[in-house]
């Protein structure tokens, strides 16, 4: 009597929890489509017009072509540097190597963005990069750099030496071997990283709103806060409309990378 008492109290909370996590869901699928939108999830009536709007907001459109511009910048900058920087921490043993990366990771999680905020500001202000979207780019990968880096070693890591060993035996290069050997070896480490960053980089709101000041280079992020009516009352059918296609763009690129190599790794090897 007693398990089946504590099986039944296990079921409900899971269903109590499972339909707190839902109705946001929910509410992100019907809203879009509910000509007189509310902030609780409910069947909708049914109309496109949502859409119609915010399509007719030339804003919207390039706000989302930015928030890609920032995607594309970053993950380039943090695979171009960390790939080569992981594979020298990989291969190359120092004094002081595994310090070194224990302190980057613990640095990078406590100094975060917003505690640095003040001179990462007057830093792209005096390098002429404030209100440009290199400037922005640069902020951004440094943040995630450490961690980036940190992960992939663990790929690297578990990549053969073996396999290096051959190609310079056939009078490869260093970076012929990183570029020809290793990279192919770590690529769903490098897949976990570019989805992870670019996750971080397309929900950022509080660098690119302090560091772009234009509202023409607003991205996504930022540019969903200035829907608001004459009246100063959040227009729900213009957030609910640009926060469905707010969240289209990471759903297809988890759905490309899951279907790639659909996050089972074991090291830098796929399973």
């Amino acid at each position: 009597m007693r398990d089946f008492v504590v099986r039944v109290a296990f079921i409900g909370f899971s269903a109590f929890v499972g339909a707190f996590f839902a109705l946001p869901m929910l509410w992100l699928v019907f809203a879009p489509f509910d000509s007189t939108p509310t902030l609780a999830a409910q069947i909708p009536e049914f109309t496109l017009e949502n859409f119609s709007d915010l399509l007719s907001n030339a804003s919207a459109l390039r706000s989302l072509g930015n928030s890609l511009i920032l995607v594309a910048g970053v993950v380039g900058v943090v695979l171009l540097v960390g790939a080569p920087a992981s594979y020298v921490l990989s291969r190359i043993k120092f004094p002081g190597r595994d310090v070194f990366l224990y302190m980057l990771l613990l640095m990078s999680s406590v100094i975060t963005g917003a505690a640095a905020m003040v001179p990462l500001f007057l830093l792209t202000f005096e390098l002429g990069l404030n209100d440009r979207f290199p400037g922005v780019i640069l902020v951004l990968a440094g943040g995630m750099l450490p961690a980036s880096i940190f992960i992939l070693k663990d790929f690297t890591d578990t990549t053969p030496r073996s396999y290096e060993e051959s190609a310079r035996v056939f009078g490869a290069t260093t970076l012929q071997t990183l570029r020809d050997v290793v990279v192919p070896v770590i690529r769903p480490g490098l897949a976990v990283i570019s989805v992870w960053t670019a996750v971080n980089v397309w929900s950022n709101f509080l660098i690119p709103f302090i560091l772009l000041r234009s509202p023409s280079k607003s991205p996504a992020a930022v540019l969903m806060y200035s829907f608001y009516t004459e009246g100063g009352q959040p227009n729900l059918r213009l957030i609910a409309a640009f926060s469905l296609l707010y969240t289209v763009p990471i759903l297809l690129l988890y759905g490309y990378v899951n279907r790639k190599y659909g996050f089972r790794f074991h090291g830098g090897l796929k399973s």
